[in-house]
């Protein structure tokens, strides 16, 4: 087998715990692949760790004990985060996405793999040291933000349906009156989902009246689980008071100015 030198091994490393982030690997993994002592292992890791905090590209975390063993967490630095919402913020505020009904149109938004990573990004720096099993969303517009968010935590996403699908097996479901609508509606989750005492995090794309979050949560009950945090992408002033309290949205929505064609949506610099 070759003898790999420093920076193939840095290289190689750095590649591997960014493939797959907050996965642990252990020392004997890296030993094993390059043939290797342990201390130089050790060693190599501390310069990807001083490079990558140096340059805020994220957080290299080292695992005490007789196996030992690292990861890579991508956190994203608060100028990054301010600068990406900024940015977004932008975007949304254009008036042609105005759309009959007083919507915003943000398909185009939310179905970008690198917006939706980066949104993703920013709630895995939030909630990555809750130790979370699951992330959880309903169908359909939150799935994306919250796939990106669960493949960053290295943990399964749970998808929550709106209607019964025969394929999906025995099902648990509750009914919930949507904060926007106020009409009552059913969703629906496979028994085999969810393990019983995990810890999931609930992500979906946008919060009005917050009825949708609380009928997830009602329906994590049912499964005898922890709800340790829920994220979503926008949020309204109306109504202010939600269905629900312990939240995180990345972005106001104030208002739409239909004679003006005129948005107004903020980043929430307090998040972190």
């Amino acid at each position: 087998m070759k003898k790999f030198n420093r920076k193939d091994r840095l290289a190689a490393i750095m590649n591997i715990l960014t493939e797959k982030t907050n996965h642990v690997f252990t020392y004997k993994y890296f030993t094993n692949m390059f043939e290797t002592a342990k201390s130089s292992i050790s060693e190599d890791i501390m310069m990807i760790k001083q490079l990558v905090e140096t340059l805020e590209l994220g957080k290299i975390v080292t695992i005490a004990g007789a196996s030992g063993g690292v990861k890579f967490i991508p956190i994203i630095s608060k100028k990054n985060a301010e600068f990406f919402l900024d940015d977004l913020s932008s975007k949304l505020i254009d008036e042609n996405r105005i759309i009959t009904g007083g919507f915003i149109y943000m398909s185009d938004i939310l179905y970008s793999p690198d917006i939706s990573y980066k949104i993703g990004r920013i709630f895995a720096t939030k909630f990555w040291e809750e130790n979370i099993d699951y992330v959880v969303t309903i169908e359909t517009k939150g799935i994306p933000l919250a796939t990106m968010t669960a493949k960053i935590l290295d943990v399964p996403l749970v998808i929550i349906r709106k209607n019964l699908k025969i394929t999906e097996g025995a099902t648990v479901s509750i009914n919930y009156i949507s904060g926007s609508t106020k009409k009552i509606q059913t969703m629906f989750l496979t028994k085999r989902a969810l393990k019983e005492n995990s810890k999931v995090l609930i992500i979906d794309d946008f919060m009005k009246a917050g009825g949708t979050a609380k009928g997830i949560k009602d329906m994590m009950n049912e499964f005898n689980v922890e709800v340790v945090g829920t994220g979503v992408l926008i949020n309204t002033p109306d109504p202010e008071e939600k269905l629900i309290d312990d939240y995180i949205a990345l972005l106001n929505f104030k208002s739409i100015n239909k004679s003006e064609n005129k948005i107004s949506i903020t980043p929430n610099k307090s998040i972190f």
